[in-house]
């Protein structure tokens, strides 16, 4: 016990110093591989076994398919069908901002990523429109985390292969309680738009100008039909649906808007090599896992807790606070591997299934992503706007308080997640 103690410690010092999480990670199941005496191959073993899953393939696949989309021109047109369907009255903008994020979600599977698609351009038209800079990015901001709630979704991935849960049955599972977040969140938006006199401006609605958008961006809304169409059916699996969103991208972008550039392609898969490089966290939080299983921590975990309450509700409730607060300094990335195999087993205990776990997980992390000082959806929404990220993170709580609530609801109504998987798959648990 007292090996865990100082691991405990030096991983909480590191972290509070400011030293990078890949570091403060690797480095903390170093000292815990000294102290009982592993052979240090464990991380070798853990770096090669951690990278050879093939659904490992749909991350950098579908980061890809969604910058060249956003750069092919989709995007552009996904905000047009929605400032088309909206019309102009006041807070029309935040909510085609919500809504243009809520379809591009489905196409990205990135919450900052789609922050940067939607809000390069609505946040510089909702400033023009007499939105405040900070809540034109706070909107943004919040309505691009919606990325990784609505499939595809990275972070779902991620889960899935951690715990061994049904990625289709996930991808499912997201679809209501993301539109239902959306609601929300066009809901916060407008009653402050309201208050405040922002927007009016524009045109009002009507047919015409949105059968032409819709037509103009019949290609742009097919891409989630045939992704996720080709998934449910049975067509291909998530991976390969990765790999017809690339050509799919690749082929509007090049020869139908003709918008996609050689230079831009480049540009895309530089994008996505970056991004894919959060990838290298698995080696030393997968070995820090298995360590803690080592510990017997999840067992540990489930016994401390359970002393006090056994109430489900009351159990999910103290999760979810706990993730939320790891989430203001912790990437998503770690943050599920690392805890996914200390509460799972509890929760599971309980009687929760494990999908609803995964997207009550997502979206704890999506708060995350508009918490500071980590926040990265903060830190792309205060670069497109202009501004600070304290006066956007002030700016987003409303919108924190709507996630908060769409959060509850999910653990209170279990149905609102599985009623979908359910249908689709039947109520086995897998």
């Amino acid at each position: 016990m007292s090996e865990l103690v100082i691991i405990m410690l030096a991983f909480t010092s590191l972290t509070l110093i400011g030293a990078n999480l890949f570091a403060a990670v690797g480095l903390t199941t170093f000292l815990a591989l000294f102290l009982i005496d592993i052979p240090y191959t464990l991380m070798a073993q853990t770096g090669y076994t951690s990278l050879t899953p093939f659904p490992l393939l749909t991350i950098p696949l579908f980061v890809l398919a969604g910058k060249l989309m956003e750069l092919g021109g989709m995007a552009n047109r996904l905000i047009s069908v929605a400032i088309n369907l909206v019309g102009a009255y006041r807070g029309s903008l935040g909510l085609v901002t919500v809504f243009a994020c809520m379809l591009f979600a489905a196409l990205s599977g990135s919450g900052p990523a789609t922050t940067a698609a939607i809000g390069s351009v609505t946040v510089p038209a909702m400033k023009q429109d007499g939105y405040k800079p900070a809540f034109a990015a706070a909107v943004a901001a919040a309505g691009g985390a919606l990325g990784s709630l609505i499939p595809p979704s990275n972070l779902m991935i991620i889960y899935g292969l951690v715990s061994e849960t049904s990625i289709p049955r996930l991808f499912l599972a997201g679809i209501v309680p993301g539109v239902v977040i959306a609601v929300l969140l066009m809901l916060t938006s407008y009653i402050i738009s309201r208050r405040n006199g922002y927007g009016g401006t524009g045109a009002p609605f009507s047919w015409a100008p949105a059968r032409r958008a819709f037509w103009d961006g019949k290609w742009a809304i097919g891409a989630p039909v045939i992704i996720l169409g080709g998934i449910y059916s049975g067509a291909f699996t998530p991976t390969e649906a990765a790999a017809v969103a690339v050509f799919y991208a690749l082929f509007v972008g090049l020869f139908v808007y003709k918008e996609l550039t050689w230079e831009r392609v480049v540009d895309s898969l530089r994008f996505t090599a970056l991004m894919t490089g959060l990838l290298i966290l698995l080696t030393p939080t997968l070995a820090f896992g298995q360590l803690s299983a080592f510990y017997d921590m999840p067992a540990a975990v489930e016994t401390l807790i359970t002393s006090y309450t056994t109430n489900v509700y009351v159990v999910m409730i103290m999760i979810g606070v706990f993730y939320i607060i790891i989430g203001t300094f912790m990437e998503s990335l770690a943050q599920i591997i690392l805890f996914t195999s200390v509460f799972l087993p509890l929760v599971t205990s309980l009687g929760v299934d494990p999908v609803l776990f995964g997207i009550f997980t997502v979206i704890t992390c999506e708060i995350g992503f508009l918490t500071p000082p980590l926040g990265g959806n903060l830190n792309v929404s205060a670069r497109i706007s202009g501004v600070t990220i304290e006066q956007v993170s002030a700016a987003v709580m409303p919108f924190i308080i709507a996630y908060c609530i769409g959060l509850l609801v999910l653990i209170f109504m279990p149905a609102v997640s599985l009623a979908l998987p359910d249908m689709f798959y039947g109520v086995a648990r897998f």
